[in-house]
């Protein structure tokens, strides 16, 4: 089989960036070990879209097909320090329709699975998994476990944070593991949230409630192993109360809804994320701390830039071609480096226990409240990646 693209990874980045490649002359092959499921009740697996990326999927001709009823429209945000500090976030003040939609990911994943059916230059290899890779002066050939060969000129990693196609390619990997686990779960809340998202700084970790329709949320509770552990043991009565005590009762009574999941949390940086023949994408290029939701942005604008680069390329021009890689890997330096440094930051402050950083950290929250152009650059480059 041979193809011009294959992206090994057919994940929210991977999938959106064969149907950002479907007004090109590329042949693409997405290479996946299983297709997605649509979940029948809520996904705990929730993403803050920002707005950004919410233009993304609506120029992919995705975002009119997804569930409207099913997403919510982030109007203002409220973060609260571990000792006074507050700062708050409001689109309209910002001149944004909304700071981010929150939509479950197997909802967006089904409709771009779908949109991928039905695209004339796509070859859906799935279920299929990796067996070998090899890169040659003008080809990248995969192998796969039931003998099949494949062949293109240029291969893309968005098989996540540990990509199977990175680790062929010996690319160097350096990993921060920040000893804490994400728990995540929805639940149904007394009050009505106002389409507001929250976050508390607390010694215990840092816990985010984000708006659901109706009177839900979904929670992130990025906690260090030991208390991630104990949330999880707990029943549902017991979790949704310790969540609910967590935040001051800012919702009043909590209800959980399904069974809370945990996930270990570490920051990644590769040394290339390009090379002849290769590209990364996604959590195979980088990953971050959930705390300012960004992970999966992050992922759709690397598929949209490397989209723009190949879909501009001359017929003649081989989309493998280093020259044509550094295109995108420059275009993406800034964006995953600064929300990986800012995230990275913010965690470790706020787990320092000495009272002179929580009087510093706090205080820094209230000036920032208290400046609306800082606010504004802040809330600008959180849903655009640009100042």
């Amino acid at each position: 089989m041979d193809f011009d693209v294959i992206i090994v990874g057919g994940g929210l980045a991977g999938a959106s960036l064969a149907v950002a490649l479907r007004s090109s002359r590329l042949k693409v092959a997405v290479v996946e070990a299983r297709a997605p499921v649509r979940l029948a009740g809520w996904d705990a697996r929730i993403y803050a879209i920002s707005p950004a990326n919410q233009r993304f999927l609506t120029d992919l001709g995705v975002w009119r097909h997804l569930d409207a009823s099913r997403l919510t429209p982030v109007e203002g945000m409220k973060i609260f320090g571990d000792a006074g500090g507050t700062v708050s976030f409001s689109a309209y003040e910002a001149g944004l329709g909304e700071l981010a939609w929150i939509a479950e990911s197997s909802l967006v994943h089904g409709e771009l699975w779908e949109t991928l059916k039905r695209q004339h230059n796509v070859s859906l290899l799935c279920p299929a998994r990796c067996a070998a890779l090899s890169f040659e002066a003008g080809e990248a050939t995969l192998t796969l476990e039931d003998g099949r060969r494949a062949r293109a000129r240029l291969m893309v990693a968005a098989d996540g944070a540990n990509s199977w196609v990175r680790e062929q390619a010996g690319i160097q990997v350096q990993r921060s593991p920040y000893a804490e686990r994400a728990v995540v779960g929805n639940l149904a809340c007394k009050r009505g949230h106002g389409n507001i998202a929250f976050q508390w700084f607390r010694e215990d970790g840092v816990l985010a409630y984000l708006p659901l329709p109706g009177q839900r949320i979904s929670i992130v509770w990025s906690a260090r192993d030991a208390v991630a552990d104990e949330l999880i043991r707990l029943d549902g009565a017991a979790f949704a109360r310790r969540v609910a005590v967590a935040s001051g009762g800012r919702l009043g009574e909590l209800t959980l809804e399904n069974v809370p999941a945990a996930f270990d949390l570490q920051m990644m940086r590769v040394a290339e994320v390009v090379r002849p023949r290769l590209a990364l994408i996604g959590d195979a290029a980088h990953t971050i701390h959930p705390l300012s939701g960004h992970g999966i942005n992050l992922g759709f604008q690397d598929a949209r830039e490397l989209a723009s680069v190949l879909r501009d390329l001359p017929a003649w021009q081989d989309p493998g071609e280093l020259s044509v890689l550094r295109r995108y890997a420059r275009a993406r330096a800034e964006e995953p480096l600064v929300m990986q440094y800012a995230t990275d930051t913010l965690s470790r402050l706020f787990r320092h226990d000495n009272s002179l950083v929580s009087l510093v950290r706090n205080a820094g929250m209230n000036l920032t409240g208290a400046m609306p152009v800082l606010k504004s650059l802040l809330v600008r480059y959180a849903t655009s990646g640009k100042l």
